[in-house]
């Protein structure tokens, strides 16, 4: 054999003695508190994060959002110990480490400035997920866009308008968020009546209606508390305008509204109460020419 082989050899062999058990150590340990770690954030994350008291029992949106959660605390928690694992195996294998790591300091300066947008949206992310602000099937308002949130990233929401029209927003760009169908809903219809109609009677046939609807198999489990009349709201050119409110459940406000304007003007026309459209008064004066002084037909 070679002298030169044979001293690298012995040289391979010294340094795995000095070093190998260490290395193994390091290696052995991190994997364990790796594995411990990812099951104590996955119980925490479950026993903490739990459904809102006010909000429907959904377990599938709610496993989803604690499993977004578990993957963002597993995936930091991940980074960070095997870091500082990787440090400690290139401290005990003798390398430079300082160096290294100011290197790496630039490194992340410039992907920080660089990235910044992408780490905006990932930190408000985050915090939307945690602190629950909306779920998915949430109806909001991100301006300017009003929709049914269809998924939730750790970067993005994606809402669904009415129109059918799917939006991407990154979270970055969200500033206030308005949340619809979060522990209830509610209908708010305002109704114009003629100004001949009786406000009381008016009233009285509002309340029936909203019971009705209420009570109604196919929809008591969309109404929490029936539509009733509130006040009047406006002395309008045209008609008084009432004040009609109730509450739905989360995302319903729309269907049950729209019930309950069809139940009203079938009510409304059996009772002899008028809904006016628009009216005005023209008063139509006499024209005179002025070469001579005959009335135009």
């Amino acid at each position: 054999m070679p002298q030169w082989l044979e001293n690298t050899l012995d040289s391979i062999v010294l340094w795995l003695d000095e070093h190998a058990l260490a290395i193994l150590v390091i290696l052995v340990a991190t994997i364990v508190l790796h594995l411990i770690g990812k099951r104590l954030i996955g119980r925490s994350v479950r026993r903490l994060v739990k459904l809102d008291a006010l909000l429907p029992k959904d377990t599938d949106v709610e496993a989803k959002r604690q499993d977004t959660l578990i993957r963002i605390f597993e995936g930091l928690y991940g980074i960070v110990l095997w870091i500082v694992a990787l440090l400690m195996i290139l401290t005990e294998a003798g390398l430079p480490v300082a160096p290294m790591l100011a290197a790496a300091g630039v490194g992340g300066l410039a992907l920080g400035f660089g990235g910044q947008y992408l780490i905006h949206d990932l930190i408000t992310g985050a915090f939307i997920i945690i602190e629950n602000q909306y779920r998915v099937g949430d109806t909001i308002y991100v301006e300017p866009v009003y929709g049914v949130v269809e998924d939730i990233s750790l970067r993005k929401t994606t809402i669904r308008d009415l129109d059918g029209v799917v939006h991407h927003i990154p979270h970055g760009e969200i500033k206030i968020v308005s949340n619809r169908s979060k522990s209830y809903s509610r209908v708010n219809l305002d109704i114009g009546i003629s100004y001949g109609a009786d406000i009381e009677k008016a009233a009285e046939v509002v309340n029936r209606v909203g019971r009705e609807l209420a009570e109604d198999p196919d929809w008591k489990d969309e109404v929490i508390t029936p539509p009733e009349f509130t006040r009047v709201e406006d002395l309008a050119d045209s008609s008084v305008v009432i004040k009609v409110t109730g509450d739905t459940a989360p995302g319903e406000q729309l269907k049950v509204a729209g019930e309950l304007r069809k139940r009203l003007k079938l009510a409304f026309d059996a009772e002899g109460i008028e809904i006016p459209f628009p009216q005005r008064v023209i008063h139509e004066g006499r024209r005179f020419t002025k070469f001579n002084n005959s009335p135009l037909p």
